[in-house]
C-alpha cells in the first residue's frame, strides 16, 4: 500500500511540478491559512499542528530518499559521537533497540576491541542491521528487551530513543541495570523542552509527540526523576538537536 501510495505521488507531482513555484508555495500558504480559520483560534491551531505534523513526514521521507540507506540526521547531528566517546575500547557493549543497527555499527567501528550486540524486536529491521556491511566484532540478535535480555555483565547499555516508547520506564529500567549489570547507561531520547510549540500543542489540546508510538517526551524534569527512581545517577547530561543526551552510572556502582 505504501510502495503504491508513493508512485501515485510521485505521478501527481509530475503534473504539481508545472505549476510555478511561486504560484505553487502561494497555494498553499493560502490553504494553511483557511486551515487555521476553521473554527476559534485554539481549533485553527490544531488544525495547523496537525498539518505540520503531516509536513515534518514528509520531509523525512524525502530526507530518507535523499540520505540513501541512512537518515541524514546521524551525519548532521553527530549523536552517534556521543556514544562512541563514552565506550571504552575492549567493553561489552549491549545496544538495546538497535533498529538497523546504525550507532552499534559506528561504536563497533571506531572500537574494534569492544564486543558489540544489538538487540531488536523488529523482524525487519533487525534483517536490515543483518545485512549490513558490519564489522567481525558486531552482531545482532533478536530480543524483546522488556521480557529477557541476553546475560550480563555489560559495560555499557546503550539507549538510542527506546525509554520514550516504554510506558513502564522506570521498571524497565530497573530490570536492565539488574540483569545487564552495567557501569555506563547511555540513554539519548527527545525532549519536551525544545520549541515553545510543544507546550502551545499540549496547552489546545494538539498531539505534540514526534511519533504516534511514544508514551513521553521527557521535560528535563521527568528524566531526573524517572532516572533517579530507576536507580541511575546522571553523570553528565546534554541538550542539542531538541534532544537530551545522558551518561548515567547505576547509584552505588
Amino acid at each position: 500500500m505504501k510502495r503504491l501510495l508513493l508512485a501515485l505521488a510521485a505521478m501527481l507531482a509530475l503534473v504539481w511540478g508545472l505549476v510555478p513555484a511561486g504560484l505553487r508555495r502561494r497555494l498553499l500558504f493560502g490553504l494553511f491559512v483557511l486551515e487555521g480559520r476553521a473554527g476559534e483560534p485554539a481549533r485553527g491551531l490544531v488544525n495547523l499542528f496537525g498539518v505540520e505534523q503531516a509536513l515534518d513526514l514528509a520531509i523525512n521521507e524525502r530526507a530518507m530518499a535523499y540520505g540513501g540507506v541512512e537518515h541524514p540526521k546521524h551525519r548532521l547531528t553527530r549523536y552517534h559521537d556521543f556514544f562512541v566517546e563514552r565506550v571504552p575500547d575492549g567493553a561489552r557493549v549491549l545496544d538495546v533497540g538497535c533498529g538497523y543497527g546504525a550507532v552499534a555499527r559506528s561504536v563497533a567501528i571506531a572500537r574494534p576491541q569492544a564486543t558489540v550486540l544489538g538487540v531488536e524486536i523488529d523482524a525487519g529491521r533487525l534483517a536490515q542491521a543483518k545485512a549490513a556491511d558490519n564489522p567481525p566484532n558486531l552482531s545482532f540478535a533478536a530480543a524483546d528487551a522488556t521480557r529477557a535480555l541476553p546475560p550480563g555483565p555489560w559495560d555499557v547499555v546503550m539507549l538510542s530513543n527506546v525509554l520514550e516508547h516504554l510506558e513502564a520506564r522506570v521498571a524497565f529500567l530497573r530490570d536492565l541495570v539488574a540483569t545487564a549489570r552495567p557501569q555506563r547507561v547511555l540513554i539519548r531520547v527527545p525532549l519536551f523542552e525544545r520549541d515553545w510549540k510543544m507546550a502551545l500543542r499540549r496547552e489546545v489540546g494538539a498531539n505534540y509527540m514526534s511519533d504516534p508510538e511514544h508514551f513521553i517526551e521527557h521535560t528535563l524534569a521527568e528524566f531526573a526523576a524517572e532516572t533517579a527512581a530507576a536507580g541511575l545517577r546522571i553523570e553528565a547530561q546534554t541538550t542539542l538537536w531538541g534532544e537530551i543526551w545522558a551518561d548515567c552510572r547505576p547509584i552505588g556502582a
